[in-house]
């Protein structure tokens, strides 16, 4: 009775040991642990000014200043926004009025209609205080990582670490090349007619319906490499 009642505490003292090593992690925060590492992270946007600052001139725009007032109208153009604001110190001002005009009339050039253009007023501290164009748009959140670990070691709650996922989504929302594409995807271009009906005659007739594949990597096209 007695070496079955010692063999007894001897089990349980080890069972609680074991408990001792694999149990949950204290310094991992349950809310945070419940969820995977995609929701953790997820990646999101946050309002943004798309915006280029012009020095006012009594003549044209210089060759950098159509340059600059050129990339806008692409970008404005590309991001679906409702309206590109000019901002002047003051609009009654000859200088200004004829710089505002300037700018207009090279976004008209590059595509920006003139009922998609605004032009107000800003408080600057001085005078000469440059023109300003732009329009709202959104850039990628980046989530700020590696200030919370948690006790790496203690793994019996079988959860996740607290940082796990934060670097992969933070590339992802410094490279990504449009933000709004996290919001939502992008609408798919029309396909091409032209190329449908040569891949259905071709099925037609019992052909391969897929383009010819170029041998690039051929033995008489290896001097074709670029280097």
């Amino acid at each position: 009775m007695m070496n079955r009642s010692f063999y007894t505490c001897l089990m349980m003292g080890a069972a609680l040991a074991l408990g001792a090593c694999v149990g949950p992690d204290a310094n991992l925060d349950i809310t945070t642990a419940s969820r995977t590492p995609l929701s953790r992270y997820m990646l999101q946007v946050e309002p943004d000014q798309d915006r280029i600052a012009l020095a006012v001139r009594t003549d044209a725009l210089s060759a950098n200043q159509q340059s600059a007032v050129a990339a806008l109208a692409g970008r404005y153009r590309a991001s679906g926004a409702d309206r590109l604001l000019i901002e002047v110190v003051d609009q009654s001002d000859s200088a200004n009025a004829r710089m505002v005009g300037h700018v207009i009339r090279t976004l008209e050039t590059y595509g920006v209609a003139r009922h998609q253009i605004s032009v107000a007023n800003y408080e600057a501290p001085a005078a000469n205080a440059p023109l300003v164009a732009g329009f709202a748009t959104v850039r990628a959140q980046v989530p700020q990582c590696g200030s919370q670990w948690g006790n790496l070691s203690r793994t019996g709650n079988n959860n996740g670490a607290s940082n796990f996922g934060c670097a992969v989504n933070a590339n992802l929302a410094a490279q990504i090349a449009d933000p709004r594409d996290i919001v939502a995807p992008r609408a798919m271009t029309s396909p091409s007619a032209q190329r449908r009906t040569v891949v259905f005659d071709a099925y037609r007739q019992g052909q391969t319906t897929s383009a010819q594949r170029e041998q690039l990597l051929s033995a008489a096209r290896v001097s074709d490499v670029v280097e």
